[in-house]
């Protein structure tokens, strides 16, 4: 790592890394071997990207309920002509800020209401951020292997499970962490360097990140920032920099018109659904059922690393207990104080809180993606770095058989539907799973390459099954349905309520609000699940559409 820079290091440094002169006309002959060597890692990384984030963006059904809400909101944003408030199925919608909405509504704009354009800020985010690990890698690793690093931290990152998830995602996530990202880099750069443009786009990036999911983008950065200082016994650097009157400025003029337009519409039903629901109440209880004990997200983890948690086993704890002397000596590297403290905060606020996920990891995950860049040649069991994808991709290609095998079992018919439908696993899904099984554990016995460069061939086997197997057939497992059911309704002409189901993709697939109802009423067409078929409101009613779980009826006049 580049310590602060000190007076004239810049000028030596420069005149050290110069290109020797050349006469006119001629040459340098090292320009052809450091295009060649790094060719290849930037054709990889090219590839992980492709196929991490965009093969097949559109071909997967939106999922619900998250995809589905943020699209039909989008939707219905774009029929309303209303880009400050947001609706979900005509009810007014306070879960997430403007700036995933406004993004998705100029990508529809330009491609039409389809999956690819309601995914494609998305992706587009992800790059960016994978963009910016490997830039900021890049740079600071001192010599020959600074290229490397930064090649690596952003290749680990582009084939991992959860950048690839919410990467194809029409969801904010993917948004927030690149500007987390974005954050972050800059205060460590302003950490080493003391520029004050530097801190002031923190404020940039911040004010941004409170557009695209609240609080959260000022709370990860202010507070993982004051660690850092802390670490090195710098706070009153960081209480000096939080202290910047231009910053501040900067962050509101960003993001405050929205919240006092907002505001103004819509009152105090606006603070207590987006600050009080949807912030403080999240952190306080669990909602719509999203909990977890203490120790959730250490196996959440190691599923959003995949296929790289094996890495991360072998190398982030023994690196980390090398620091703990430093650390409690308050005299940390600059750098390695804020990795750990971003990760370390993150991982602890969101372990503190009521409501889990495993996504909400992805905010502290980018230092590891660089940690384990920074260590990938360190010697370490192979057994231990390899099982991991392997078992993953053992997985993806077991998973039609277990489901053969399980659904007969299953008590609620929604679920015996949903799952049971094995003409989604066809015969060429099933090679094509075998195949890149085979393939890795053909790379996890050969010897003739490093061990490195096995694991992220492996890794990018990995990617394939994610996005090329395992995601679309779910997506039609659990989505299909509910879009063959909306284009039916929407061919013809139906006026569809919903009952017991909540499924916001139906309305985008239909082009029309679909509301609630409390109680069926005789004529009306009902879109519920066939778990409910059972109930008196039901009987007698016309079946219309019935398929994995997922049925469209008249009730009986």
């Amino acid at each position: 790592m580049r310590p602060p820079a000190q007076d004239g290091e810049q000028d030596r440094y420069a005149s050290m890394t110069a290109a020797p002169a050349h006469d006119a006309g001629r040459r340098p002959a090292v320009l052809p071997a450091i295009s060649a060597a790094h060719l290849l890692p930037l054709l990889a990384l090219a590839l992980a990207v492709l196929a991490s984030l965009f093969i097949g963006l559109g071909t997967v059904p939106l999922f619900d309920v998250d995809e589905g809400a943020f699209s039909e909101a989008t939707r219905e944003m774009l029929a309303r002509g209303d880009y400050v408030s947001t609706w979900l199925n005509g009810a007014p919608r306070f879960d997430k800020p403007i700036l995933t909405y406004w993004l998705q509504a100029a990508s529809v704009t330009l491609f039409g209401m389809d999956e690819f354009a309601l995914r494609l800020p998305s992706a587009l985010a992800a790059t960016a951020w994978i963009a910016a690990i490997g830039v900021f890698a890049r740079a600071r690793v001192d010599g020959a292997d600074g290229p490397g690093t930064g090649y690596a931290a952003a290749f680990i990152a582009a084939t991992t499970a959860g950048v690839s998830v919410i990467g194809r995602g029409a969801i904010a996530d993917a948004l927030l962490n690149l500007f987390l990202a974005l954050a972050m880099f800059d205060i460590m750069r302003y950490a080493t360097d003391g520029q004050a443009a530097q801190r002031r786009r923190v404020f940039l990036w911040i004010g941004l990140g409170l557009l695209t999911k609240g609080p959260v983008a000022l709370l990860v950065p202010g507070a993982a920032s004051c660690l850092g200082f802390a670490a090195q016994g710098r706070l009153a650097a960081w209480w000096r920099a939080l202290r910047d009157p231009l910053g501040w400025a900067i962050l509101l003029a960003v993001a405050a018109p929205w919240y006092l337009l907002e505001y103004a519409r819509r009152g105090d039903a606006f603070l207590a659904g987006f600050f009080m629901r949807h912030n403080v109440e999240r952190f306080m209880a669990p909602l719509q059922g999203h909990g977890g004990g203490i120790l959730y997200y250490l196996p959440a983890l190691l599923l959003v690393l995949l296929p790289w948690c094996g890495l991360l086993l072998a190398t982030v704890p023994a690196m980390f207990r090398a620091t703990l002397p430093a650390l409690r000596r308050r005299r940390m590297a600059s750098d390695d104080a804020f990795l750990w403290s971003w990760f370390l905060f993150v991982f602890a606020f969101f372990s503190l809180a009521g409501t889990k996920l495993p996504h909400y990891l992805l905010y502290g995950v980018t230092p590891l993606f660089i940690l384990m860049a920074r260590a990938r040649r360190a010697p370490r069991p192979a057994w231990l770095v390899l099982t991991p994808p392997l078992l993953m991709l053992a997985a993806v290609a077991a998973l039609p058989y277990a489901l053969e095998r399980l659904v007969p079992g299953i008590g609620n018919a929604y679920v015996c539907e949903a799952l049971g439908r094995s003409e989604v696993f066809g015969s060429a899904w099933r090679v094509l799973a075998w195949l890149l099984l085979g393939a890795a554990l053909g790379l996890a016995v050969w010897r003739g390459a490093a061990l490195w460069l096995r694991l992220a061939a492996t890794s990018l086997l990995c990617t394939g099954a994610l996005g090329g197997l395992l995601l679309p057939a779910a997506g039609e497992l659990q989505q299909g349905p509910v879009k063959e059911a909306a284009q039916l309704a929407r061919r013809a002409g139906w006026d569809v309520q919903r009952w017991r189901i909540d499924v916001p993709s139906f309305s985008v697939y239909r082009a029309a609000v679909t509301p609630s109802t409390s109680a069926p009423r005789a004529g009306q067409v009902i879109l519920t699940r066939s778990d409910a078929l059972h109930t008196p409101a039901l009987a007698g009613a016309h079946i219309l559409y019935r398929k994995g779980g997922i049925v469209l009826l008249r009730v009986h006049n």
